[in-house]
């Protein structure tokens, strides 16, 4: 097996260490934009891994896992196996004022969907992969959508 060198991930490293109160100081956006990318690029591997789909149908059924919707549904079957520091970030990213909202989202969709985004984004920056793997993991197996 290769290994494949993060320089990206080994900068938040000397930045954050395992400074779990910084990485709580951050800005919940901040995180939630972190969190969007690792969910996204979880999901869109996950149906790479499990499908023989084109490119656009790829895109297509990354889109349904990945909208305000399905990330509310993703936080909401999770919501229960997070720890008091896991649902204190959430929460904070729920909380947080974007300056805008996408107009095809429902705002209560969109405020849990940055509540998921921020706990994936605090996770990552705090090097917790296999924490990430098993919310991730548990969402998909129980996520409703059909390819």
């Amino acid at each position: 097996m290769i290994k494949i060198e993060n320089f990206i991930f080994d900068e938040l490293q000397r930045k954050f260490g395992n400074d779990e109160n910084a990485v709580r100081q951050l800005n919940p956006l901040i995180l939630a934009s972190v969190g969007d990318a690792v969910y996204s690029l979880n999901v869109r591997t996950h149906i790479v891994a499990t499908h023989d789909l084109n490119p656009h149908k790829l895109h297509l059924c990354a889109a349904k896992l990945v909208c305000a919707a399905a990330q509310r549904r993703a936080f909401e079957i999770i919501e229960p196996l997070l720890d008091e520091n896991e649902q204190y970030i959430a929460k904070r990213g729920r909380n947080s004022h974007p300056g805008t909202i996408p107009k095809n989202a429902d705002m209560h969709d969109y405020r849990v969907a940055t509540a998921c985004e921020a706990l994936f984004g605090y996770l990552y920056i705090l090097g917790r992969g296999e924490r990430i793997n098993f919310l991730i993991k548990t969402i998909l197996e129980n996520e409703n959508e059909t390819v």
